[in-house]
């Protein structure tokens, strides 16, 4: 038997590529086996996670240094391939961290996480195949860390973080597949077409299961959900969501059309004051 919380930060704090993929499934098989405990040890408290287990490459960079490319040229699509490789890496530790850091939630929450972490170890695998296609390996090019700051920002509380990462970050990745596909389709690229297809489909359940936790979270508290997620917008990220959104995989992942109508309208509205 192991220890959840001892295992799941062993495996976040794991620099070694190979061994973080193989740890991030072996984790969630070791879950539907039953042979993780959660009672936390005296000697694994929550302890701030400023960087996570990763390996010395890539280089961080500021975003806006991170260079964008036509996806009609190789070096677009390897570029593409290298971002989202470096989005699907991060995850891997995000899913890794939300079931480390939160230790008062119901046990489904836990299969939930682990699972998220498996499948995004899964993705990452599937791109670095894919790079190899284009002499490209992961750390080859320079990434940003928007991901981890996020997470860091949403260290403090799991309603928060369940809001603020799956439901705005991930989600955002729904709202642009969609145009990548379309762009990649002209090229006939349907190899990586095809990847991206998987991830979509699995990143549907990813934003669905943040749905799912940050709704328990604010029945737990006495909140209504879709305005205190407005709210967390406003005081946490002090930004709207930006449109337009790929509705039919947004409401497959826990928004309500509702929801989506007002969240467009806070956009128009910030943007209104912006002009002011």
């Amino acid at each position: 038997m192991q220890n959840l919380y001892v295992a799941a930060y062993a495996c976040l704090m794991q620099t070694d590529l190979e061994q973080k993929l193989a740890c991030a499934q072996q984790l969630y098989a070791d879950w539907q086996a039953g042979i993780l405990l959660r009672e936390t040890p005296p000697d694994c408290p929550v302890m701030t996670v400023l960087v996570p287990g990763r390996p010395a490459r890539p280089e961080l960079v500021h975003p806006k240094q991170v260079k964008q490319r036509k996806l009609t040229t190789p070096e677009g699509r390897r570029a593409l391939l290298h971002a989202i490789a470096h989005i699907e890496f991060n995850a891997i530790n995000l899913g890794l961290d939300a079931v480390y850091r939160f230790r008062d939630m119901p046990n489904d929450y836990y299969g939930d996480w682990l699972q998220v972490a498996a499948e995004e170890a899964y993705h990452f695998s599937l791109l670095r195949a894919r790079m190899q296609d284009f002499a490209c390996a992961y750390g080859d090019l320079p990434a940003h860390n928007g991901l981890w700051e996020q997470a860091c920002k949403t260290d403090y509380d799991v309603m928060v973080r369940m809001a603020l990462v799956p439901r705005v970050l991930e989600a955002r990745g729904l709202d642009v597949t969609p145009g990548m596909m379309a762009r990649l389709r002209e090229v006939g690229d349907e190899t990586t077409i095809g990847i991206l297809e998987i991830i979509l489909r699995d990143e549907i359940g990813h934003v669905r299961i943040g749905s799912r936790w940050f709704r328990y979270c604010c029945e737990q508290r006495g909140l209504e959900a879709e305005a205190t997620f407005r709210q967390l917008l406003r005081d946490v990220m002090q930004a709207p969501l930006r449109g337009p959104f790929y509705t039919e995989a947004r409401l497959q992942a826990g928004f309500t059309a509702e929801e989506l109508e007002q969240l467009l309208a806070m956009e128009q509205q910030w943007m209104a004051e912006i002009a002011q």
